[in-house]
């Protein structure tokens, strides 16, 4: 027989996110919580998991929003439980991720009269969400009407903007009064607003004048649709499109690898390849270089390209087009003029110069982060979809051509380590394809909890790269100067992973030099009834002074 939480408030919210087609639930353990947990799991039409570390359920819900493009609700009890969230909310704010927030709450008088698990949870995400919407406790005067139209507003609003909305719900005790019927709920009319965006006249005449058009690609989603129309700019010479591997774009006439072309240039010498018209798209870029040459350049002219976000990132924007690329672009190149340009040729001719070389260093560079990341974006299958974890991973990644025949993730709407893990494997919960982790240690080790769940497929992979550190301190400028950077900069350690896959049910895979990586990667993706990790071992290798010497050698000087 069913049972079914008395709570009103609680049934209304299952009614509404049911109308929606929201299906998808993270629950964390509590007690506040658990009419929720109990009357979800009574539905056919929800998916309830079951994720017991809060700041992990958070970014397992945001890898499975990622996933299935929809939104993914998150519940959990009330007090520190909420605030746990907040990691995965910011993230999901600034990469317009859609999640649901569902926290239980203590009745609204029971705030700072220090009862348990009680603290200010009324409006918690407020500077990183898109609402934040507080219920009714179900004796209130029309506490039905209003939290039926407050639940509604805060789904709409979820799918509309497409980043985190928060709903907190007080309940009062008892919490565990069932009822074997449900009433009948009126349907649902959908008033989600749709926008439609004009192309001003003035942009197509600033196209036609511009003599150097850059493009440039944030992290985005593939997109089929706008990699055809950035290739009818491309192939005519027309625009430089520079991308990124976790752009989701990739063509030989796209400039995909930005630092490894830009990374010697000074501030003088960029002035040539600098555009008179910016046309960004997407939202973070991972290249500090390519945001740092920009800044100080006097761009004429740049556009920003999004539904939700217009940031002034390199300090010269002039045009917020509050559109989808894919939708824009096929509009506006049939107004403008598509003719070959120098500008195109001198970027061309930069690249071809730069990728020989990049080939030549490749053919010599010892085992280390560098060259395991060759190898590894050599042997990935094309149907595995790949997350990188942020600081080193997603860095090196850059320089290889990894989604030439994948999809990549990373977590780069604030570029923290903290729920890489988890992102990817709620990523693989949700998804159809199969999917590959690509971390550093403390990445790994920071976000284990991300591994504590039953629904983590047996073809998920993850590869870790172990350099007993947190090697970008060895990499970037400052850190080598000070004398807390063992200890507290880079957090040299002497962890392996063998024990924790074994204790979380993975096979383990161990490499320490190329031969044992190529040995061990040949195997590594062959179906098992297990999820894999394979850790390659670079802690005595000369990982910081190879990429060092990787930048040195793509200089170009006067015989090139």
């Amino acid at each position: 027989m069913k049972q079914y939480t008395s709570k009103r408030s609680v049934q209304i919210l299952a009614h509404l996110l049911t109308q929606y087609g929201i299906s998808n639930i993270v629950i964390s353990p509590g007690s506040r919580n658990a009419p929720l947990a109990i009357h979800f799991t009574e539905f056919d039409e929800f998916n309830c998991y079951s994720i017991v570390d809060e700041r992990s359920a958070g970014f397992v819900a945001l890898g499975m929003a990622k996933s299935q493009k929809k939104p993914v609700a998150v519940s959990c009890t009330s007090g520190s439980a909420a605030v746990n969230y907040y990691p995965a909310v910011v993230e999901a704010f600034y990469q317009n991720i859609p999640l649901l927030i569902l926290t239980a709450d203590r009745p609204s008088d029971y705030t700072d009269i220090f009862d348990g698990q009680t603290i200010r949870q009324e409006e918690l995400f407020h500077q990183h969400s898109y609402g934040d919407f507080q219920l009714l406790e179900d004796s209130k005067e029309n506490a039905d009407e209003i939290n039926f139209n407050s639940i509604k507003r805060a789904i709409e609003l979820c799918i509309e903007k497409q980043g985190p909305v928060h709903i907190n719900i007080p309940l009062e005790e008892p919490l565990y009064e069932l009822v074997p019927e449900l009433p009948v709920m009126p349907s649902v009319e959908k008033t989600i607003p749709k926008k439609k965006y004009e192309i001003p006249g003035r942009l197509v005449a600033t196209w036609n004048t511009a003599k150097k058009i850059m493009i440039l690609v944030g992290t985005m989603d593939k997109n089929p649709k706008l990699e055809i129309c950035l290739f009818q700019l491309a192939k005519n010479n027309n625009a430089v499109i520079l991308t990124e591997s976790n752009s989701n774009l990739y063509n030989e006439k796209f400039f995909n690898h930005i630092d490894r072309y830009i990374f010697n240039f000074s501030e003088k010498e960029f002035q040539n390849y600098a555009p008179d018209l910016l046309i960004t798209i997407g939202q973070n870029v991972v290249s500090k270089k390519i945001k740092q040459l920009l800044r100080k350049t006097l761009i004429p002219n740049h556009w920003h390209i999004d539904p939700y976000w217009h940031p002034d990132t390199y300090f010269a924007l002039s045009e917020k087009i509050p559109a989808k690329a894919d939708e824009f672009l096929p509009q506006f190149i049939q107004k403008i003029k598509i003719k070959p340009q120098p500008y195109f040729t001198l970027w061309e001719s930069l690249k071809d110069k730069i990728d020989r070389k990049h080939r030549d260093y490749c053919i010599q560079a010892p085992f280390s982060d560098f060259k395991a990341f060759e190898i590894i974006s050599n042997y990935i299958p094309e149907q595995y979809d790949i997350h990188f974890s942020n600081s080193s991973s997603i860095r090196y990644a850059q320089l290889f051509n990894f989604s030439e025949k994948n999809k990549v993730y990373c977590n780069r709407g604030t570029s923290g380590i903290d729920g890489c893990t988890s992102t990817a494997m709620g990523y693989a919960i949700a998804n159809e394809n199969p999917t590959l982790l690509i971390t550093g240690d403390i990445s790994f080790f920071y976000d284990i909890n991300g591994l504590w769940n039953q629904y983590i497929p047996p073809y998920t992979r993850i590869i870790l790269l172990n350099n007993g550190e947190g090697n970008i301190f060895r990499i970037i400028p400052g850190p080598n100067t000070t004398n807390a950077v063992d200890e507290f900069i880079a957090t040299e350690h002497a962890k392996n992973a063998e024990t924790l896959a074994k204790h979380f049910g993975f096979n383990y895979f161990r490499a320490e030099d190329l031969p044992s990586l190529e040995r061990s990667i040949e195997n590594f993706f062959k179906p098992e009834h297990k999820p894999k990790i394979l850790e390659v071992y670079t802690k005595n290798c000369p990982n910081a002074d190879t990429l060092k010497n990787y930048f040195q050698a793509m200089k170009l000087n006067s015989e090139n």
